[in-house]
């Protein structure tokens, strides 16, 4: 079984360093941090360097002033199983493909946290082959871009389930928000829109 591994998370906030947290990853299991920011603009919060996995982006706009609170990831299904699922040929190169997202709860209130959820395949011709894969969340409101908060992460192929928490501002503006799901890389990308709505 292999080890544990515990890294520190540096949490940036635009210009300041607002907070340190530690991270705990567990092969096949949810791994997470809590990462806060008083302003709601992380600019990039890397989540050790054995995890290879940097946070990006942050809240703007009707979501100013809230904050990125966690990013977790699980592997439901391995390599094999993926490739078995989408009876995938290696000829076909790297492939992505979006399975689900969703929001939790559908319908929040200012203050609340509201979880950006995504399930995606990644598809490699090598086995152990790793792929620079970007997960991005745009949130838009009245299709204004409010937030974009995302991760920079080395993915080999699997099926993963990431999830990105917003904790919204006291004053954020009712009314429905759009989060266009997105997952890329350089061998091409896949895009999935969900909903919740601010009351």
């Amino acid at each position: 079984m292999r080890k544990k591994m515990i890294v520190v998370v540096s949490c940036l906030a635009f210009l300041s360093l607002v907070s340190c947290q530690t991270v705990q990853q567990n092969p096949g299991a949810a791994t997470g941090t809590g990462i806060g920011a008083a302003t709601g603009g992380v600019t990039g919060a890397l989540i050790g360097r054995e995890a290879g996995a940097v946070l990006l982006g942050g809240l703007l706009g009707a979501l100013a002033g809230g904050a990125v609170g966690h990013y977790a990831y699980d592997i439901p299904r391995s390599g094999e199983e993926t490739a078995r699922v989408y009876e995938y040929d290696p000829a076909q190169g790297t492939i992505l493909r979006i399975e689900n997202a969703s929001t939790s709860p559908h319908v929040v209130y200012p203050g609340e946290i509201v979880n950006l959820r995504m399930t995606y395949a990644v598809l490699t011709p090598a086995p152990y082959e790793e792929v620079t894969v970007r997960e991005i969340r745009q949130v838009t409101h009245h299709n204004e871009l409010v937030g974009d908060p995302g991760v920079r992460i080395e993915r080999t192929g699997g099926t993963y389930s990431s999830s990105i928490s917003l904790q919204l501002p006291p004053n954020a503006e009712r009314g429905t928000y759009a989060v266009r799901n997105i997952i890329e890389s350089r061998h091409g990308s896949d895009t999935m829109v969900t909903y919740f709505r601010v009351d």
